[in-house]
């Protein structure tokens, strides 16, 4: 064997790389202009799947020159045809994901509604992983086809498609529903990211949501897991599908002798100087009445949940250190504590 024979191989590798990096650095010198800004967005997340599949496709053509022995071509070859559809599926998960975020960021732009745009997000969010599982799904056939074992066995599996089916259905029908409830979720718009909802007894905000599951943050920093298929089948509260404004409600239990008149002005006042409100709307009402205490509801609208929240405890702070610097007497008693109250018993 000759010399060129043996360093034919590396010749040809050595070729393929060099005109792989010869045309990398060139796109990277066009990219750089200031006009060619979108395509340095598309090139920065599609550079290095692209540059494999390049590689791989010139390795491919480039193989018939490297006169390489009959026994390592078969190997080779189907070794760079795996490669080949394994970094193509990457490079096109890739650009596909750019373009539905391209989308949303135009879609971002052009509107100013935050709730549209968080539906737009939820969507976005569920086409990115539907089509990168149907992606990897088409380029895993692909590879498994490449296998003459796999091809002869085809008959078979058809054959059989319909037991294997009802099999995996029934194996995976709790992931299945997750998946199809997934689906449903993002484009029945039921809930988006962002939205405020109460689920099993705690309130949070969406902070991700998948194909079989969904993450709610509580206002504590816990993180609550939740099967797609729960919002589907079971009721859950959404404060901010339409519109995020709330109103919050305090309740008072106060004393007979509380001055409601007086307590509703000071809670006017208190409003006016509070940014968590809206301006939106207020009251301040006796909604109920034991023998021994009112029960004082103060109603106020915010912005957000989280403003209410806020306003809600906030407002309660002040009523409560108002009644107890200016009226004492509102303020509930225990019942032992209330002999002064009595008139004074008459002598015999």
């Amino acid at each position: 064997m000759s010399v060129w024979t043996a360093l034919r191989p590396v010749a040809v590798a050595a070729a393929a790389l060099l005109a792989i990096a010869l045309l990398d650095r060139a796109v990277l010198l066009i990219a750089r202009r200031p006009s060619t800004g979108p395509l340095r967005t598309l090139l920065q997340p599609c550079r290095v799947p692209a540059l494999l599949t390049l590689g791989a496709l010139l390795a491919l053509a480039a193989e018939p020159a490297a006169g390489l022995p009959e026994a390592a071509r078969g190997p080779l070859r189907h070794g760079l045809v795996l490669l080949v559809l394994a970094a193509g599926a990457w490079l096109l998960a890739r650009v596909v994901a750019l373009l539905i975020d391209t989308s949303l960021a135009r879609y971002a732009t052009e509107r100013r509604d935050p709730a549209r745009i968080r539906r737009v997000r939820t969507q976005t969010g569920m086409l990115r992983r539907l089509s990168s599982a149907g992606i990897a799904v088409v380029a895993l056939a692909a590879a498994l086809m490449t296998f003459p074992a796999v091809r002869s066995v085809g008959a078979s599996l058809l054959a059989s498609a319909g037991i294997l089916g009802l099999v995996v259905g029934v194996a995976a029908q709790s992931t299945l529903a997750n998946l199809f409830a997934g689906v449903q979720l993002a484009f029945g718009d039921m809930v988006r990211l962002g939205d405020e909802v109460v689920v099993a007894g705690d309130w949070g905000t969406v902070e991700e949501i998948t194909l079989t599951y969904v993450v709610i943050a509580t206002w504590d920093q816990r993180r609550i897991v939740m099967p797609v298929s729960y919002f589907v089948g079971k009721p859950f509260e959404n404060w901010s599908r339409r519109d995020p404004a709330i109103t919050g409600t305090a309740l008072l239990h106060l004393d007979h002798r509380t001055p409601v008149a007086e307590l509703r002005t000071e809670f006017e006042r208190l409003l006016k100087e509070c940014a968590w409100w809206d301006g939106t709307g207020s009251a301040l009402q006796v909604v109920d009445t034991t023998p021994t205490t009112i029960v004082v509801r103060a109603l106020m609208t915010a912005r957000n949940a989280s403003d209410a929240f806020e306003l809600r405890c906030w407002i309660r702070e002040q009523l409560i250190g108002y009644l107890r610097e200016h009226h004492p007497e509102a303020l509930p008693r225990p019942a032992f504590d209330r002999t002064d109250d009595l008139p004074a018993a008459s002598g015999s």
